[in-house]
């Protein structure tokens, strides 16, 4: 099926038809479709960007197929001044940057043999074969230089009914490539949509094949799926068909995670993947590793989820404003933050009461001075160097923070 601007603006409002004419309009899809187009190449801008022009979203990464070879791409980009990066050459997909942006444009092609992530391709120009080797329908909606879009297997209609559903048969598609039992979910999360009944029952199969896919993988589909604004139906739907711990190697929590969401809106946080993983399949800090190492998370993930989790017990309103700013002074705001919304997390409360939205919040309104001695300040003053002289800091520091952090430099330096 193909929409014209007018169909478009009649079945999806005139916004929808406004952001499909954006992409024609807009940089960097203004000079692709300029550039890689002629009497013998067509060129269409296809997937996400088609997709969330229609249902509403702002997002527009522009990736485009096309029915020339990669080897005419590079030329035709070479003949319009743009440099082309062969990422993906044996696949067929080759880089452009156009005003700061990456644009992939991937000759058409069918999949000969699937085997993973990767496959053996044929390319080609037929543009329905194209659209039979993508995951979803929401996924295979093309916009051609005259503003219209192909729809040939039926996304248009999902995009409409909020439904998720595999092009062809569910058990093919997931066996081509496991992760798209990650995809499926991550969504259903990000568009808050509707589970096809056929891709459950599939899912339910192959779930198994969750496993053999690279922790590296996993750990992104995750992270994008909870970063939506409301990953817990889809994280429920994951758990109970039997997918959820697989993804994390260790057991969930959706029930304390849906808590944590209740205490962003009152805080008016941005979504946090990271602490929302942390949330949701940490029990103690020691867990910081086991995530790292099953889904190879990167350093400083691990390290913050850790301190996160680190001693929360310790961290209550009811220690007083004294005690908090001293946490803010010794752990710094950001682990701070993270450890108190953690902690309230463990009371198992339904709703953060305003004791716990004060302290949170602290961190925010206050910035903890810095600590106005050095061991060089001491030394200057006559201390002898050695171990000493730590331990006189420290006593120092701390008298520091019992007076509110008053206490001059000059005062320290009396007491020494």
């Amino acid at each position: 099926m193909i929409f014209s601007t007018e169909d478009i603006s009649g079945r999806f409002g005139a916004r929808a038809a406004g952001r499909i004419a954006a992409l024609l309009a807009d940089e960097p899809g203004r000079t692709v479709m300029t550039a890689f187009n002629t009497l013998d190449v067509e060129t269409r801008i296809v997937g996400g960007a088609v997709r969330n022009a229609l249902a509403g979203r702002t997002e527009t990464d522009v990736d485009c197929a096309t029915t020339a070879t990669p080897e005419t791409v590079i030329k035709m980009a070479a003949d319009a001044g743009l440099h082309a990066v062969p990422t993906g050459i044996d696949h067929g997909t080759v880089t452009i940057v156009v005003d700061g942006k990456p644009v992939e444009i991937t000759t058409l092609r069918t999949d000969v043999e699937t085997h993973g992530r990767h496959a053996t391709v044929a390319f080609g120009t037929d543009w329905e074969a194209d659209a039979a080797r993508r995951d979803f329908t929401v996924n295979a909606l093309y916009l051609d230089g005259r503003g219209d879009v192909h729809d040939p297997v039926g996304g248009a209609e999902d995009i409409e009914t909020r439904r998720i559903r595999f092009i062809g048969s569910s058990e093919e598609r997931i066996a081509e490539d496991y992760l798209r039992t990650l995809r499926f979910f991550r969504f259903l999360a990000t568009f808050e949509a509707e589970p096809d009944a056929a891709a459950l029952s599939a899912i339910v199969k192959s779930r198994q094949g969750i496993r053999r896919l690279s922790a590296e993988r996993v750990r992104k589909e995750l992270l994008v799926l909870l970063g939506a604004a409301n990953p817990v139906p889809a994280l429920q739907l994951m758990q109970s068909h039997g997918v959820l711990a697989d993804s994390l190697a260790g057991v969930p929590n959706v029930p304390r995670l849906e808590r944590f969401l209740r205490l962003e809106a009152k805080t008016r946080s941005e979504a946090d993947p990271v602490l929302r993983l942390a949330v949701l399949a940490m029990h103690v800090s020691d867990d910081a590793g086991r995530l790292r190492d099953g889904l190879r998370l990167s350093n400083a993930e691990s390290d913050r989820i850790e301190a996160a989790f680190d001693g929360w017990w310790r961290l209550t309103p009811e220690a007083g404003e004294a005690a908090l700013k001293e946490a803010i002074y010794r752990l710094g705001s950001g682990t701070f933050t993270d450890r108190m919304k953690v902690a309230w997390t463990q009371t198992r409360q339904n709703e953060p009461e305003q004791g716990w939205l004060d302290a949170i919040a602290l961190a925010g309104t206050w910035e903890a001075p810095k600590f106005p001695l050095s061991g060089k300040d001491l030394i200057a003053a006559g201390a002898e160097p050695g171990p000493d002289l730590g331990e006189r800091l420290k006593t120092l520091e701390t008298r520091w923070i019992e007076s509110g952090f008053a206490l001059s430099r000059a005062q320290l330096l009396a007491m020494r």
